[in-house]
């Protein structure tokens, strides 16, 4: 059935983003976040792995004082537009790249000279200390500009960051050379090297200190923003999928235009090997679509006229001409695409204790910092060995990698679910996951495929079963009831003609009655039959007792008084329905069939998929009050439905997983949303999202006791400033590396 309306979810319609540039650390996302939610009537969320806000509850036209607001804190914004990709990021790798390179450049021939002439006064010419400055100049001022600027930005609005610490360890780096050397500190004896004393003057300098650190910092900075590109490129790509042109046939002429100025209703044609533009309906033609890269279902689908098809798909062999039924932010393409961005979007609890303990971290460490100075110092450490100290807990104690744990994890799995059909809408989906015990499924829809079949024609006495199919066709084509669709689907496969029924009437709960050739028919259960005074044969009604007990339907079919035979329709079980509950048992999870069947023919159904509970003859209304049930008994529940009828029971849930087929994606009562046929794709889901926490957990716990670990070890002095500056580098960067290994996850991992 194809869909002419296009409700406008509100989601879609009061929802800005913005790109911001110019954030360094989590605390900067936290700041402009901040300054967001103080508009009236929004909620925004700043996520600094995607530098991306989100402001809900803010029209279209007010996004210029969103920006407004992002600027006056001090940082970039710009608003995305059709989900575009940030184009601060391609900019920001070059800056970086370039400052980098000239970092490098000077810092390895500037260390090695120091030193050398630090530690050989022989080798010292006169104002050897003031070319070192000179040459440092550049990294100290210009190449370390970013970390001086965000710096600032935080000093005149009375706040701190991971910056604050990287400036003022470079600054006071270069200031103690500078200073050291304007007094002249060569005639002072120098420091222990543990084989003896330094020539005097040789601990006025600490410029090989600034020049290194900044080219370590830049160099983790250049290479956890190169990754992050790589990571939300995983996120990306759903929007990709969907073509810029489209070929629309409008007045008889096929022309070219721009896919933004398609309309519902157009028709356009699509040519073996292109995209399908959008959401629409085949009317001419027939072909094979590869669904690969937005359901991660391998095999092409074969679709013919009067199929629905959707935006983003590969036409592979046939042309196609298809009416156009969803455009632009109504497709399944665009709304899967927005369920991915406003699942990174939002944060996870523990992100949340996160921010809270980096907005009073860098507080904290200056504190620590300026205690390791003053206790060195009034212990004799000495000026070198006390600065060395305090600068080194600056350096070590950054929070980056703390910043990025969530963030990058939930980009990269959010991302590639996507990509495999598996829309994870949430945080609170992944910490779901790693709870659960069992798995609740729902039968019709989600273990069957939700298409009736007649599977059999069980004629009586000296009936046909093409007399019985016949005249069950003539009556049941008026209607749209899955059994009757379903009976007249089969007389068509079986090529049997029929006449055309006269004064066809649909009794409910009873089944149809209508004339064919001036002889009633009546097609219905037995109550049907009972009530116009027929006797219903024993036979008869062993046929339909039977298929009860099989979860299947008996029609009978009656003509001129007497009852002719019994037509059996079933909804069949998906062929991967037994290996995806084998998989969920594998993976220790308790598996339950909840459906509104005769426990009898439940048991049949749960027997087939091998499901370890069976919880039979539950109306619709009652589903959530069986999830509840089952959480009062102590157990964490994931409910597997269709997203329609089972709408309540997914919300009780501690985990909902909806498996649609349809359009209205983003708008399902679920956590996660399975776009796949194949029913594997509900162990892949709770796979992905199980791994995707497990990463979160990693990071949190690399960063968290890294920090812990390293500030103790440089107070003590036992971290030289060099070593402190590649150690918090390769820390953000090993989070952020850690992230990028959920891409390789693949269906059945």
């Amino acid at each position: 059935m194809s869909i002419d309306t296009q409700p406008a979810p509100s989601a879609l319609d009061q929802r800005v983003e913005l790109d911001i540039s110019g954030m360094t650390c989590a605390a900067c996302a936290s700041r402009i976040e901040k300054k967001l939610n103080k508009m009236e009537g929004v909620s925004a969320t700043v996520n600094y792995a995607t530098e991306r806000a989100v402001v809900l509850g803010l029209a279209a036209e007010r996004a210029p004082e969103a920006v407004a607001v992002v600027e006056k804190a001090g940082y970039g914004a710009s608003e995305v537009r059709d989900g575009q990709e940030a184009e601060g990021y391609t900019d920001r790798v070059k800056m970086l790249r370039n400052r980098l390179i000239v970092a490098a450049l000077l810092t390895v021939p500037l260390g090695d000279v120091a030193i050398v002439l630090a530690l050989a006064p022989q080798m010292r010419f006169p104002g050897w200390q003031w070319v070192l400055l000179i040459t440092a100049l550049p990294v100290v001022f210009w190449c370390a500009w970013p970390f001086h600027k965000a710096a600032w930005r935080n000093v005149r609005h009375g706040s701190t960051s991971m910056d604050t610490l990287v400036s003022l360890g470079i600054l006071a780096a270069f200031s103690w050379s500078l200073i050291s050397t304007i007094l002249g500190a060569e005639d002072h004896e120098g420091f222990w090297l543990g084989y003896g004393i330094a020539p005097g003057g040789a601990d006025s300098l600490y410029l090989e200190v600034a020049s290194a650190v900044t080219t370590f910092l830049l160099g983790g900075r250049y290479m956890e923003a190169r990754s992050k590109r790589s990571a939300r490129s995983v996120l990306s790509a759903l929007a990709k999928l969907a073509p810029s042109s489209v070929r629309v046939i409008r007045d008889g002429a096929e022309s070219v235009i721009p896919i933004g100025e398609l309309l519902v209703g157009d028709r356009f044609s699509v040519r073996p090997g292109e995209r399908i533009a959008t959401d629409g309906t085949v009317v001419l033609g027939s072909s094979a679509l590869d669904t690969s890269m937005m359901t991660g279902e391998p095999i092409p689908r074969d679709v013919t006229e009067g199929d629905a098809v959707l935006g983003g798909t590969v036409n592979t062999t046939g042309a196609l001409i298809v009416r156009a039924d969803r455009v632009g932010a109504h497709t399944q393409l665009a709304q899967m695409a927005a369920t991915a961005e406003q699942a990174q979007a939002r944060k996870a609890s523990v992100q949340t204790q996160v921010d809270k303990v980096v907005s009073w971290f860098v507080p904290a460490v200056l504190v620590i910092a300026l205690i390791t100075l003053t206790t060195w110092l009034l212990l004799g450490g000495g000026p070198r060995a006390s600065f060395s100290a305090a600068l080194s807990v600056l350096i070590i104690a950054c929070p980056c990698a703390l910043g990025l744990a969530t963030p990058t994890a939930l980009m990269v799995g959010v991302g590639r679910g996507g990509q495999l059909g598996i829309l994870i809408k949430g945080p609170d989906a992944l910490e779901a996951s790693g709870v659960i015990d069992t798995v609740v499924l729902d039968k019709t829809g989600t273990l069957t495929t939700g298409a009736m079949t007649a599977t059999g024609i069980h004629a009586l006495g000296e009936a046909s079963p093409t007399a019985l199919l016949r005249h069950a066709a003539a009556v049941e084509e008026q209607s749209e009831h899955p059994l009757a669709r379903a009976i007249v689907k089969r007389a068509a496969q079986d090529e049997v003609e029929w006449a055309r029924a006269v004064d066809v009437t649909a009794i409910p709960g009873r089944g149809a009655v209508g004339r064919v050739e001036d002889q009633e028919v009546l097609i219905g259960n037995a109550a049907l039959l009972e009530e116009r005074g027929m006797d219903v044969p024993a036979e008869a009604l062993a046929r339909v007792e039977a298929a009860a007990n099989l979860a299947a339907t008996a029609v009978l079919v009656a003509v001129a008084g007497q009852c002719l035979g019994v037509i059996t329709v079933t909804d069949a079980l998906k062929d991967s329905a037994p290996g995806a509950i084998a998989r969920l048992k594998k993976m220790g999870l308790h598996t339950v069939l909840l459906t509104g069947d005769r426990q009898a023919a439940a048991d049949v159904v749960g027997g087939l998929v091998g499901v370890d509970e069976v919880i039979a003859e539950v109306l619709p209304t009652q589903k959530a009050s069986v999830i509840e049930r089952l959480q009062a008994e102590g157990r964490r529940v994931a409910m597997v439905g269709d997203g329609i009828n089972d709408a309540a029971a997914l919300a009780s849930a501690n985990l909902g997983l909806a498996v649609v087929s349809g359009t209205d994606v983003a708008l399902k009562s679920a956590d996660i949303i399975l776009v796949r046929r194949n029913l594997n794709v509900i162990p892949d889901a709770i796979a992905l999202a199980r791994r995707t926490l497990r990463t979160i957990r990693g990071n949190l716990v690399w960063a968290f006791g890294y920090n812990i670990a390293a500030i103790p070890l440089a107070a003590f002095g036992l971290l030289n400033p060099l070593i402190a500056g590649l150690a918090m580098s390769l820390s953000s960067v090993f989070v952020v590396t850690n992230s990028t290994r959920l891409r390789r996850f693949k269906p059945g991992d």
